[in-house]
């Protein structure tokens, strides 16, 4: 008879296979969820927009840590988020605001860059893993969070073009817009903030087709894939 299997080896090999090292498209998927909670905390005082701004080179790293396991090109990525992270300090630790929308102008494009890094690996191959999956739901926070960034700096650019049923003179925030861009990717249509200037109004329909198109062509691939394994298993 062989011996017991080890009581801890399951454990381990699911840690194992959980490992930072071997998801980090977890990891930023996490992160991005977890600051969806600490944003409205974070933008309400000086401090708070500090480490805003602390929290957005942080979740920058992990964007080039996905680009850099993805088939795109690493050299990229650096070349937009190193301007970005260099505006980001200038705006919020060296006292130059007016610098902001362009950092914010050079996020969007890093994740726009690494949502299509996401795409392309999820699409390179026919098994469906486990960090695939994570990589599903990363890809949507990240184009999430870029199409918020260009309506910031939409906003910035062009004043107004955001209107609300709240409030609808001032300027939005970016919670605000953050949550009408999820509201717009998903086509929920629950915000209460909508595009009003025509810039605005096309950002907003490229994200609904963004949206459309990432579930036609990303999530429905992967379901098809994985009932397929099952059927032929």
């Amino acid at each position: 008879m062989g011996s017991a299997p080890d009581a801890l080896s399951i454990p381990r090999q699911l840690l194992r296979s959980l490992s930072l090292g071997r998801h980090p498209s977890g990891i930023l998927l996490a992160v991005q969820l977890i600051g969806l909670l600490l944003y409205p905390v974070m933008v309400g005082t000086a401090i708070g927009r500090t480490l805003f701004g602390a929290f957005g080179i942080v979740v920058l790293m992990l964007v080039l840590w996905v680009i850099k396991r993805s088939p795109t090109v690493s050299w990229v990525g650096w070349l937009i988020a190193i301007p970005a992270i260099a505006l980001s300090l200038l705006a919020n630790l060296g006292g130059q605001p007016r610098l902001l929308p362009f950092s914010y102008l050079l996020e969007s494009a890093l994740y726009f860059y690494a949502a299509f890094g996401l795409i392309a690996y999820m699409l390179e191959d026919t098994r469906v893993t486990i960090d695939e999956l994570l990589a599903a739901g990363a890809t949507f926070t990240l184009l999430a969070w870029a199409f918020a960034f260009a309506y910031v700096v939409c906003q910035a650019w062009v004043p107004g073009s955001f209107g609300a049923a709240v409030e609808p003179e001032r300027a939005r925030t970016w919670i605000e817009l953050l949550f009408l861009s999820f509201t717009t990717l998903s086509a929920t249509g629950l915000g209460d903030v909508i595009p009003l200037s025509p810039m605005a109004r096309a950002l907003a329909s490229l994200e609904m087709f963004a949206g459309v198109m990432y579930i036609a062509i990303v999530v429905s691939r992967l379901i098809a894939l994985t009932v397929n394994r099952r059927q032929s298993s």
